[in-house]
């Protein structure tokens, strides 16, 4: 879905645009660029037959994917950003490619009122008889469902609910040789909990015809593969069969540095199933944090077999530029699958450290997409109505009447909601993805009393940055610098640093070097001068916000600022 498609289902009709009136006090965004690299391009560079990790850098998380003949399909947990499920293509396992979002449509799931770390958790994408199938959860609006769809593009049916699961969540499916389907979660076990982070893993069959379930649920697995040891949040279960067995696979540990992936096998589809001596088959938990360059919190793997007969895995991982402290959320990575002469799958050895270069999988290659996902890049966005891609977001919903895109240019109404809110903002971001960065625009705007716009950036509704081009009375003009670094500051946040402007177009820009940011402006054809500098980035972390997502940046316009 591009633009054009973004603001038709704003609307939710089939007319091409959706636009509010045009006033004097919207803001004109011209372009919008990005530029990207890491303090390990310099040293780890790809040869010829090798790729980068992350294959998908910045915030997408917890990769689930499927095979369909010699095409790959992979989708990502999107939480409270809209459009939501990320849908991507790939023939080699290395240049992905998106290609849709699942989740498109208003009405489709409901994420008003909802923190950014809400909303949709952990999709699975499976394939069956010529029918996708992505099973998820909306947490804290609706539990879990299912869509489906002919064409992985979309577009995906209306979600089909499964009330009966509760608060479970991480659904995933898995189609027996006989063609039955059954629906994996994770749940709190019966009778409750025993120690804190106590999860089960639950299996029921799913009768298609209907999207209903029947029989009975049983749990499969009761806290992890070592229950003595009180695994915490056992989830993201998936099963594939192989050789004979069923094989389980599960992460344990939460999201932070303890996360790790597990595996188990059992003879029949109910069990039970026998843990993997060898377990976890990925983790980097216990590692010297000191060490150059770390790859932490791996986990959440998924499992697929190419056409050649190769095993890999996407799994998520974060990129802490100190401590365990990083801005671009959990991002996925791929590695290959190796398995042991007694028929058990391994991913890395505990003691490995996740390398950033790997060879590549033995498939024909791919052409780079048309927009990167890893590595050093910059891309621009024109805004002139020819699908400038699928990585613009905005927060809780589509644009309703407040964003119009054409003739070059992304106009934005300013509105009273803002950024610390839990609302949905005049903001169209897209995801940091590196941990040097620079984000700028052109901007071209007249605020009346109370109006700014300019660039925002957020990890959660109680922290973020905006830059803005604000009114100063008089018919003057000033930059301003806000931050919410809490919910004890206003939402609105506060004034960190402010200066006069001339009349005409502005630029600004928003450049990040690891924890620390840089907010600079300049006129149309002028040198950038700073407005604050060496400001504490940890603010969009999410080792400080804490969550599931990661930074966001864009245009925004907002009608009330301090």
């Amino acid at each position: 879905m591009d633009f054009r498609r973004l603001l038709m289902a704003a609307a939710g009709v089939c007319a091409l645009w959706s636009a509010a009136p045009s006033v004097a006090a919207d803001a004109n965004f011209r372009w919008f660029h990005y530029k990207g690299s890491d303090p390990v391009d310099a040293v780890a560079k790809p040869g010829a037959g090798e790729f980068r990790n992350p294959v998908l850098a910045g915030f997408y998380p917890d990769p689930s994917i499927v095979r369909v003949g010699p095409d790959y399909y992979l989708v990502n947990s999107s939480f409270s950003w809209f459009p939501g499920v990320p849908v991507w293509h790939s023939r080699d396992l290395v240049s992905w490619r998106q290609i849709g979002n699942a989740i498109d449509r208003p009405g489709m799931v409901d994420f008003k009122g909802k923190e950014l770390s809400q909303g949709l958790f952990a999709p699975t994408i499976s394939w069956h008889d010529g029918i996708f199938y992505i099973a998820n959860t909306c947490f804290a609006c609706g539990g879990n469902y299912i869509v489906t769809a002919t064409n992985p593009a979309g577009p995906w049916s209306q979600p089909h609910w499964f009330p009966e699961l509760g608060w479970g969540i991480d659904p995933s499916l898995f189609f027996d040789e006989d063609g039955s389907a059954w629906l994996l979660n994770n749940d709190v076990p019966p009778g409750g909990e025993t120690y804190p982070g106590h999860r089960a893993v639950f299996l029921q069959r799913l009768d298609l015809p209907s999207m209903k379930l029947v029989g009975p649920r049983r749990m499969i697995l009761n806290g992890g593969v070592k229950i003595e040891e009180k695994p915490e949040y056992v989830e993201g279960p998936h099963i594939f069969r192989k050789d004979g067995f069923y094989y389980l696979t599960v992460a344990e540990g939460g999201t932070g540095e303890k996360h790790a992936q597990v595996v188990l096998r059992a003879r029949e589809l109910e069990g039970p199933y026998e843990p993997f001596a060898g377990n976890p088959i990925l983790t980097q938990r216990g590692m010297d944090p000191k060490r150059p360059f770390p790859v932490s919190s791996a986990g959440h793997a998924d499992l697929v077999q190419t056409q050649a007969g190769d095993w890999w895995a996407v799994f998520l991982a974060t990129r802490p530029y100190r401590d365990d402290i990083y801005n671009t959320g959990r991002e996925t990575f791929l590695l290959p699958v190796q398995w042991t002469a007694d028929g058990w799958p391994t991913i890395l050895k505990p003691d490995v450290p996740i390398p950033h270069v790997v060879k590549r999988p033995s498939l024909p290659r791919d052409p780079a997409p048309p927009l990167p996902t890893s590595g050093p890049f910059e891309v621009r966005d024109e805004f002139d109505g020819s699908a400038p891609g699928l990585h613009w977001m905005t927060m809780r919903g589509p644009a309703d009447g407040w964003m119009k895109l054409g003739g070059g240019t992304l106009t934005l109404t300013p509105r009273a909601e803002g950024l610390g809110d839990l609302a949905s903002p005049s903001f169209v971001a897209r995801r940091q993805q590196h941990m040097n960065m620079e984000a700028s625009t052109l901007l071209s705007f007249k605020p009346g009393a109370g109006e700014a716009a300019g660039l925002g950036i957020i990890q959660r509704d109680e922290y973020w940055f905006a830059l803005l081009l604000a009114d100063a009375g008089g018919g003057k003009r000033e930059v301003r610098l806000l931050l919410r670094d809490g919910a004890a500051t206003p939402a609105a946040g506060k004034l960190l640093a402010r200066a006069p402007v001339p009349d005409g177009d502005i630029r600004l820009r928003i450049v990040a070097e690891g924890e620390r940011y840089r907010f600079d402006w300049a006129p149309a054809r002028g040198e950038w001068r700073t407005l604050l500098a060496d400001t504490d980035g940890t603010v969009l972390s999410t080792w400080r916000a804490q969550g599931f997502v990661g930074a966001m940046v864009g245009p925004y316009a907002v009608k009330v600022v301090p």
